[in-house]
């Protein structure tokens, strides 16, 4: 998919909790897989597709697989978790199915049956993938009622911005506006110094930081559509390829790491 695409995707993507009767067919159960074991190779997690996904599930109803959304239990695995589901998630949503990530609301004792998760990692949520009708039932409805009663601007995100955005972060930001995160409570601390755009989560260890992936995703996706690309360090820095745009100053610890815009893990 193109980066105009995920943008495209992430306009239509909502909450789907409501699925048909009728589940996956074969081949896109195939192509979904295949998503998984990119993720998986590429971000060292262990995403595993249930494909009958209904038995720990009350509040979603119909015919519908889930991912369970599995890594090492390591703040960044939880990260990355959110980064890469979110981009599944997209991927899904622009070839029309319906998705919904769900970190609590569902069985989790019957998650660990279904799925096989070695003991020293962690189920991060769940993402339920299906098929759904163009408009949300009115028990979507309600629960998108209630929970986006009052929706968190970008600006209100922010702990510090000694200056005006400038367009390429101000688009940026309005894209994780629109990033899911559990009740809509959007955790993500941003600041802005200096020219530098940095975050973080209030409880790293917890779900928060799935959400802290997520966004980091919508973000890194709205600023690439303006022109800069870049992606975010461990340290919650968003790191650009630009040197004009984005300086680091020298470690105290390492030599050599003032070299502008280096892509990190």
């Amino acid at each position: 998919m193109t980066n105009e695409e995920y943008i495209k995707a992430i306009e239509l993507r909502r909450s789907r909790r409501t699925y048909t009767a009728k589940g996956l067919d074969a081949d896109t159960i195939e192509v979904v897989k295949n998503l998984i074991d990119v993720v998986n190779e590429k971000a060292g997690l262990n995403f595993q597709l249930i494909e009958n996904g209904t038995r720990p599930f009350t509040i979603v109803t119909g015919k519908f697989s889930y991912i369970a959304v599995c890594g090492p239990d390591t703040e960044k695995a939880r990260i990355q978790s959110g980064y890469w589901g979110e981009m599944i998630v997209l991927q899904c949503v622009y070839h029309g199915l319906g998705t919904c990530w769900i970190t609590g609301s569902y069985d989790e004792n019957k998650v660990y049956e279904d799925a096989s998760i070695p003991k020293d990692q962690r189920l991060y949520g769940v993402i339920v993938i299906g098929r759904v009708k163009d408009k949300l039932s009115t028990k979507e409805k309600l629960i998108y009622n209630t929970t986006h009663k009052q929706n968190k601007p970008y600006q209100k995100m922010f702990d510090v911005c000694d200056e005006k955005l400038p367009p390429y972060y101000e688009y940026a930001m309005k894209l994780v506006e629109k990033a899911p995160s559990a009740t809509n409570r959007r955790p993500v601390h941003f600041k802005y110094e200096n020219g530098v755009i940095s975050a973080s989560v209030d409880a790293p260890y917890s779900d928060k930081s799935l959400d802290f992936g997520i966004a980091q995703l919508h973000f890194q996706l709205g600023a690439a559509a303006k022109g800069l690309k870049g992606q975010w360090d461990f340290s919650g820095r968003f790191c650009t390829e630009d040197g004009k745009v984005i300086k680091f100053p020298e470690s105290e610890n390492k030599e050599n790491t003032s070299q502008e815009g280096d892509e990190n893990e």
